[in-house]
């Protein structure tokens, strides 16, 4: 305790600089604390969400009910690229369950219950209410809703009004939601990536905060030692300083996250909303950033004491340390060989699968490499300066010799960068994966609507949403009760070779202006006749008979498509001008790009809410699924970036304030400004260009091993290259700017005096 409070006293009655130090390595703990704070609370977002999902899920009763239940039954339509809800709840005369979450009651026939986001939507979108047959009266409260943005009612009904899919409802609430935000598989392996993109790089940043000023620390320590204090005295003396910084700094980035999380919040992120309350910090979360900061904090501060505590002479005297250790080193081979082993195997024909003991060993690999890297900095950073301090030149000479004699300082002032550009190389490969799983086999993308629903003002403003490639018809035979030939009819594609061959991947015979067959090889042909379709023209109908015509039209299809429902090639120009189709529906087609996807059913939805909508071959939710985990991958890269940024930029302060001496005694013996800003430069420079190459050769090696266990078909990312090589230079180049403060303009001799 008596180590503690002379900690303390030191620290307030130091002088300015010292305050100034300890208000830095608060402010730099606060933001590393609240970065770990947005991790650690991601996953409760995500668990909250899929918990108001399960509240809320019918239980249904099995077997044949008895009279007087009550029934239930649900919709899950898109909206858009947006999923929207509906539950349909008819009340029995006896049995009527206890209300879900969010609802005082049960509707009653004819009532509405609608979230908050809908409620506006219905506001902005009038035709919504066709799909809510009834009048609104009331909001669904937050604890019924996954979140602020969601589309959701429950709509009362009478057993009469419900279709054959109706069950009988038992009550409200399992202990699983009917589909995650994110897939279990995939959230272990979003939380490995997030792991690697923050935790690692906050690591270093904590360490970077707690050991700034080492060398005048070291020195007052180093006198406290001369003194007459124990070695674990003086240890626990520096600890002290760096235990108050990291738990002001631990209170403070609470606090900022709790801001963060309440504009957040509100503003919402893309595919992702969320409750503040969702996002509040639990006690287990403040409890590892009270106590798990300060004692990181703790172990750094004894670790980075011990030398002044065990040699106070040599400290004092600045002493040349001893060379780092090659242990560090070893780490990032063994990590190193790892990730290559991994990435090799994908030039067999048997690479390995993250399964088994894979499972284990390939996250180990990236997490070694890493933190191997890191730690062997100094080493890299010594070796380098011993090689190249023989030069004649007397910048690099002078620099090379700093460096040498304290190798340390380049895991403080460039660690923080290098493992900015190999976490945003592991990144790019979960991006890559990310895309290859959710990539469709096709180019384009379908997307079908009954023309039933659509006016002709409809119609055309469909055709002309930016993004939409094509479009096309398929009209359907017409199927009259009376008639004894419908098996023997068939659907046509009302369509130029044109938009035929957009449609379809290769097309062969194909001639415009005629009827023809259509024929996919792949799916065999099924004979019929002479088919007849139902057309609408001045409100009077028209029978359209079309032959079955001798030649055929052969084409290879893009997967799910609605093409293939149709088996004749009919052009625009034989049906009647004006005429138009009984039933058909329309078809679009679009770039299967994600986000063009998203946008197409954006501005479908927009155009036709009402319209019932068959994205071929699309899940809604696995595309909000997507959109979720690529937000959370960039908000990792982005929190990765400002924690690596940051490191640099404390460092660069820190490391200005402790050379002034030194640049200030070459000023005085003769140096030019221009060769001080060379050889703070280069000091600088030098380890992070090779810290850089190695972080780029690891970084891809990460990549690789990461797309090969995960069982895609990309093993080798070309293209990220270019992106990595830019990434590096942006780094270089803001060292080298971050360097030229560190010479200053003023040349104050006190400076070489002062201790």
């Amino acid at each position: 305790m008596r180590e503690f409070l002379l900690g303390l006293r030191l620290l307030l009655g130091s002088g300015r600089g010292n305050r100034a130090r300890f208000a830095l390595m608060a402010l730099g703990g606060s933001l590393g604390v609240c970065c770990l704070a947005l991790v650690l609370t991601i996953p409760a977002i995500l668990d909250a969400h899929d918990g108001r999902a399960a509240a809320r899920s019918p239980r249904l009763h099995i077997g044949q009910p008895g009279a007087g239940r009550t029934w239930v039954q649900e919709f899950r339509d898109p909206h858009g690229s947006r999923p929207f809800g509906r539950v349909f709840v008819a009340l029995g005369r006896e049995d009527i369950p206890a209300p879900p979450p969010g609802l005082d009651r049960l509707p009653r026939p004819g009532e509405v219950y609608v979230s908050p986001a809908l409620h506006e939507q219905l506001r902005r979108e009038p035709g919504l209410s066709g799909l809510l047959p009834g009048v609104e009266k009331g909001l669904i409260g937050a604890a019924g809703l996954t979140g602020p943005d969601e589309l959701y009612a429950y709509v009362g009904a009478t057993r009469s009004q419900l279709g054959a899919e109706a069950r009988a409802l038992k009550g409200f609430g399992k202990d699983y939601p009917p589909s995650r935000v994110v897939d279990p598989s995939t959230l272990e392996a979003l939380r490995f990536t997030l792991a690697t993109l923050v935790l690692l790089p906050l690591a270093v940043f904590l360490s970077v905060c707690a050991r700034l000023s080492a060398a005048s620390r070291n020195r007052r320590l180093a006198a406290l030692r001369l003194l007459g204090m124990s070695a674990k005295g003086t240890q626990r003396v520096n600890a002290a300083e760096t235990v108050m910084a990291a738990l002001l700094g631990a209170a403070l980035g609470l606090g900022e996250f709790w801001l963060l999380d309440q504009v957040v919040a509100r503003t919402g992120l893309p595919g992702l909303k969320w409750y503040a309350a969702d996002g509040a910090v639990s006690a287990g979360t403040a409890a590892v950033c009270l106590l798990g900061c300060p004692a990181l904090a703790w172990f750094v501060g004894r670790a980075s004491a011990r030398a002044a505590a065990r040699n106070p002479l040599a400290t004092r005297r600045t002493a040349a340390p001893r060379a780092p250790r090659v242990r560090w080193g070893l780490l990032f081979v063994t990590g190193l060989g790892i990730t290559a082993g991994f990435a090799a195997t994908g030039l067999g024909k048997h690479p390995a699968r993250s399964d088994g003991l894979n499972a284990l060993f390939m996250p180990a690999g990236v997490l070694m490499t890493g933190l191997g890297l890191i730690l062997a900095l100094p080493l890299l950073s010594y070796l380098l300066a011993r090689r190249l301090a023989r030069s004649g030149n007397l910048a690099l000479s002078l620099a090379m010799r700093r460096n040498e004699v304290e190798p340390g300082s380049a895991l403080r002032v460039v660690s923080g960068l290098v493992l900015l550009v190999f976490t945003a190389s592991l990144a790019q490969g979960v991006l890559v994966e990310l895309s290859q799983v959710s990539r469709t086999t096709s180019p384009t993308q379908e997307y079908g609507l009954p023309t039933a629903q659509l006016s002709g003002d409809q119609q055309r403003r469909l055709r002309e949403i930016p993004g939409v490639d094509v479009s096309a018809v398929v009209m359907a035979f017409d199927d009259d009760l009376d008639s004894d030939t419908d098996d023997d009819q068939a659907d046509a594609l009302v369509a130029t070779c044109a938009q035929l061959t957009a449609l379809t991947r290769r097309v062969e015979g194909c001639k415009d202006g005629e009827v023809m067959r259509l024929l996919d090889p792949n799916t065999g042909d099924e004979p019929f006749g002479a088919s007849e379709f139902a057309l609408k023209k001045d409100g009077r109908r028209l029978t359209l008979r079309v032959p079955v015509p001798k030649d055929v039209v052969r084409y290879a299809g893009r997967g799910v498509t609605h093409v293939s429902n149709a088996a004749l090639l009919v052009p625009p120009g034989e049906l009647p001008p004006g005429a138009v189709p009984a039933a058909a529906t329309l078809v679009l087609a679009s770039s299967s790009d994600p986000s063009t996807v998203r946008a197409v059913l954006d501005a479908v939805g927009a155009i036709a809410p009402t319209a019932d909508v068959d994205p071929a071959g699309i899940n809604i939710e696995a595309l909000r699924q997507l959109t979720v985990i690529k937000t959370l991958l960039v908000a990792g890269m982005v929190m990765g970036l400002v924690i690596g940024v940051a490191a640099f930029l404390v460092s660069v302060t820190d490391r200005a304030v402790e050379r002034r001496s030194q640049v200030t005694a070459l000023a005085l013996i003769g140096a030019r400004p221009r060769v001080l800003r060379a050889v703070q430069c280069l000091q600088v420079v030098l380890p992070l260009a090779v810290g850089l190459v190695l972080a780029l050769v690891a970084g891809k090696l990460a990549e690789t091993a990461y797309l090969v266990t995960g069982g895609g078909e990309v093993f080798w990312d070309g293209a990220g290259v270019p992106v990595l090589l830019v990434c590096a230079g942006g780094v270089l180049v803001a060292a080298v700017v971050g360097t030229l403060p560190l010479t200053g303009r003023r040349i104050d001799p006190e400076l070489i005096r002062r201790d």
